[in-house]
């Protein structure tokens, strides 16, 4: 009998089978996981490699490669009339230069050449000026002397290039620049830059600020590198170019400061520019996905931004900053998640006010990611832990409610993203009206039908509020796709889902590093200094140092 009431009682305090359940699928889904990223991470960085594949046919030779100007006017006009082809914008304009035989032939390209340029600074002096007579006999003497009188003497242009290979002449015409080719010289000048059609500097769409400067990029390169110019009156500030695109080749420029920016950072950053192979980088996106560490991550590793002054101050704290052709978009690198969380304004505003908005934004973060999953984990696994009085008004308002909490916060947050991205693909004048009236709309009709309770369509508008006080949208989306996650893992395991969805993001984020930099520093590796600019925003006074983890060769602010 004693054995018996033994059993009985240690059968008591045995868990029922679905806690076995529960803390089998706690164990798993992690044992599960990690090898499964780590497969998929290997096939893509195989399959996915920045050097181009050997196996890969060899392209199509252009016609002219190999090919140099030989000074013989009709013969090179026509191999170059052959090799362009019946292009409707590009234009041949064919002069004789005054004074001499020698004939000419301009070409250029409808829209993106300075007609002016042409009209004034070629054209007018080679057909009113031209040779003069006490230098016409001279020309008879010397292969070389129409070239060194029209480099010299004539051209009022500030940039010219003689160019003896065809191929690259006509690349040059048909990227924008004005070409020269004059009969009896071997070389072919190439004059002026490409002047396309931009529009003019306005304030920043994407990170609009009430304190700043009302200044952004636009998708001229030019216009780009003089405003960091302006904005970084440094002469240490030095700006490399470079040449992405295999086909359409646009230009890249990457900017740091001599002085400040850690050489080895930027011999990496240079590295990886240098081995992408792509067709034509459009946007700086496809350089940001083409140069990062890890591409499984949903946390983005290199930050994006439209202001100036964003990215002289990551240079001025030793990080570098990448500038498109064709692109408002700048990046700029290494990055960590608090950057993503903080805005210029924090520093324009006295550090009390900035201190208080950057606390305010970590904490609309974390809302943002775990506002629901909470919300989903209290009402169908843990609702003892809500107080009484709270717990009496939710039950009272999801009477009638025939979904559970899973699919009903599934509805609403699924309409809240669709509403979202509708607002932002229609026409600007629609587009803000149509999500709020839409939500409004959707979330009482849901209410008044039954399909969610009234305490749900709370946590949501929650949620989405805080979502938008995120200064860099591309940060904002990843906490949303997140949020998916820890919804549903709040759905399989209670309380306990959520909190192993916060560890797994949190290990995740520990073992991210931006190009050698740890992304949840200053935080880990732990550095107590360094937290005057972590989540507060201590009195400019204070910050003297720049961050050590970026390793600058001068650390001090103040030089």
């Amino acid at each position: 009998m004693g054995v018996i009431l033994l059993w009985s009682t240690i059968l008591y305090y045995v868990p029922k089978w679905t806690v076995f359940a529960q803390a089998f699928l706690l164990l798993l889904i992690p044992l599960l996981l990690i090898p499964m990223f780590k497969m998929i991470r290997k096939s893509l960085n195989s399959s996915f490699s920045l050097k181009p594949d050997k196996y890969s046919p060899p392209r199509t030779k252009s016609p002219l490669e190999g090919i140099r100007m030989t000074g013989q006017f009709d013969k090179d006009v026509k191999v170059i009339r052959n090799a362009i082809g019946n292009q409707a914008d590009v234009r041949f304009r064919e002069i004789m230069i005054k004074g001499t035989k020698s004939r000419a032939v301009i070409l250029y390209v409808e829209g993106l050449t300075d007609i002016d340029l042409i009209d004034s600074h070629i054209l007018r002096p080679l057909m009113l000026q031209g040779v003069q007579e006490e230098q016409r006999n001279s020309f008879f003497h010397s292969k070389n002397i129409m070239k060194n009188y029209l480099t010299e003497q004539l051209m009022t242009v500030s940039e010219l290039q003689p160019e003896p290979s065809l191929k690259k002449f006509v690349e040059s015409v048909l990227f924008g620049k004005t070409g020269l080719i004059v009969e009896g010289m071997q070389e072919a000048l190439i004059i002026g830059a490409a002047k396309g059609k931009s529009r003019s500097i306005e304030d920043p769409i994407s990170e609009a600020l009430l304190r700043g400067p009302r200044v952004g990029f636009t998708e001229r390169l030019g216009d780009n590198t003089g405003l960091l110019r302006l904005h970084g009156q440094n002469e240490s500030l030095v700006l490399t170019k470079f040449e992405v695109g295999n086909r359409v080749k646009k230009d890249l420029v990457l900017a740091y400061m001599r002085d400040i920016a850690n050489p080895k950072l930027v011999e990496e950053v240079s590295s990886r520019i240098q081995k992408i192979e792509i067709d034509d980088p459009m946007e700086s996106g496809y350089i940001e996905q083409l140069i990062e560490d890890n591409v499984l991550s949903p946390f983005q590793q290199v930050h994006n931004t439209e202001r100036p002054d964003r990215v002289i101050a990551g240079l001025l704290e030793g990080r570098v900053a990448i500038l498109l052709d064709g692109t408002p978009f700048a990046l700029i690198l290494p990055v960590t998640f608090s950057m993503l969380l903080q805005s210029p304004e924090d520093y324009y505003d006295r550090w009390l006010p900035g201190t208080f908005i950057r606390v305010l934004r970590f904490l609309a973060a974390m809302l943002a990611l775990l506002a629901p999953a909470l919300y989903i984990s209290f009402i169908s696994y843990h609702p003892g832990l809500i107080p009484t009085k709270l717990a009496l008004s939710i039950t009272e308002t999801r009477q009638g409610v025939p979904f559970p909490s899973i699919i009903e916060a599934l509805i609403m947050e699924i309409s809240i993203e669709i509403l979202r991205e509708a607002g932002i693909r229609l026409p600007k004048p629609i587009g803000p009206a149509m999500g709020i009236v839409g939500g409004l709309i959707i979330g009482d009709a849901a209410v008044n039908a039954g399909i969610v309770s009234p305490f749900l369509v709370i946590v949501v508008a929650v949620t989405a509020i805080s979502s938008f006080t995120i200064p860099v949208y591309s940060a904002g989306i990843t906490l949303r796709i997140l949020r998916f996650t820890g919804m549903f893992s709040a759905a399989v395991l209670g309380l306990f889902g959520v909190v192993l969805f916060f560890l797994l993001v949190c290990s995740h984020l520990v073992r991210l590093k931006s190009f050698g930099v740890p992304y949840v520093s200053p935080m880990t590796p732990y550095n107590i200094s360094e937290w005057k600019d972590f989540i507060i925003r201590a009195p400019l006074k204070m910050m003297k140092k720049r961050p050590s983890m970026l390793k600058p060769n001068d650390s001090d602010r103040r030089n």
